[in-house]
């Protein structure tokens, strides 16, 4: 059932069973063979590209301090792992490079970038570094700016817009952006293709079909943890799926 483009994701690493965006999540996904990982990536106010998802660590630390504000050094003294479970107590963020050498070579790195297009060459210089196959990563971010630049530096690499959706009044039907409107920011940033936010009754067969009549063929959803949906976008040919539970996942597909 599981087509060879069907990229298993583990959503900021194994998310399920470890603290997210954490080496021990990320590891985890590769333990039980994940196809790739996604994670989240801010800048310090030193200039370091480091794994967190939200613009500040009180959610995951306890600790209230501005992402963007923080040196490294100090990010790094914060317990990242404790909410999770006391197993993960004293896990720290790690910085992208440190993510970066956790991927095997068959892997697959889906970066996700959270702010604005200064992250850029920061990326662009940490890639250099980087052992990674041009084709082993894809850069992901819900800024246009920050894809659109992404596009210029790195002509090579693989870019997804993300998007989620916009009901109006309610209806599935009537919901933004539209494949259209989607296809449209595409040719803006010169993206790929596009993330798609996982809402069975909005991401339809028939929606699908309309992105590829924008010439729009590429596509990964996020974020599924229903087996049943994930073989549905899997049938429909999505160039990627992430969830939480990649475990739980990947034991139903053998199962077809």
């Amino acid at each position: 059932m599981k087509q060879p483009n069907s990229l298993i994701t583990g959503h900021r690493g194994a998310s399920s069973v470890a603290p997210e965006n954490t080496l021990s999540a990320f590891q985890k996904a590769w333990d039980i063979g994940c196809d790739a990982i996604e994670g989240d990536f801010r800048l310090t106010c030193d200039g370091e590209i480091i794994c967190i998802h939200d613009a500040n660590t009180r959610r995951t630390t306890g600790i209230n301090r501005e992402v963007a504000q923080t040196p490294l050094k100090l990010l790094q003294t914060l317990d990242f792992g404790a909410w999770k479970d006391v197993r993960f107590k004293g896990e720290t963020c790690p910085t992208l490079n440190q993510v970066l050498l956790t991927v095997p070579p068959h892997g697959h790195f889906f970066i996700e970038l959270k702010t604005g297009p200064e992250i850029v060459e920061p990326l662009a210089k940490c890639l250099e570094r980087s052992s990674l196959l041009k084709t082993q990563i894809t850069l992901i971010t819900l800024n246009q700016e920050t894809g659109k630049k992404c596009r210029n530096f790195f002509p090579d690499i693989r870019i997804h817009w993300l998007t989620s959706f916009q009901r109006h009044n309610n209806h599935a039907y009537a919901c933004t952006p539209s494949p259209d409107q989607i296809a449209s920011v595409l040719d803006d940033i010169g993206a790929n293709g596009v993330g798609l936010q996982a809402h069975r009754d909005i991401v339809t067969a028939t929606f699908l079909k309309q992105l590829r009549t924008e010439n729009v063929s590429e596509f990964h959803m996020w974020t599924v943890d229903d087996p049943e949906d994930a073989l549905f976008y899997i049938s429909e040919g999505a160039f990627g799926i992430t969830t939480n539970n990649p475990a739980a996942l990947k034991i139903r597909l053998q199962s077809c």
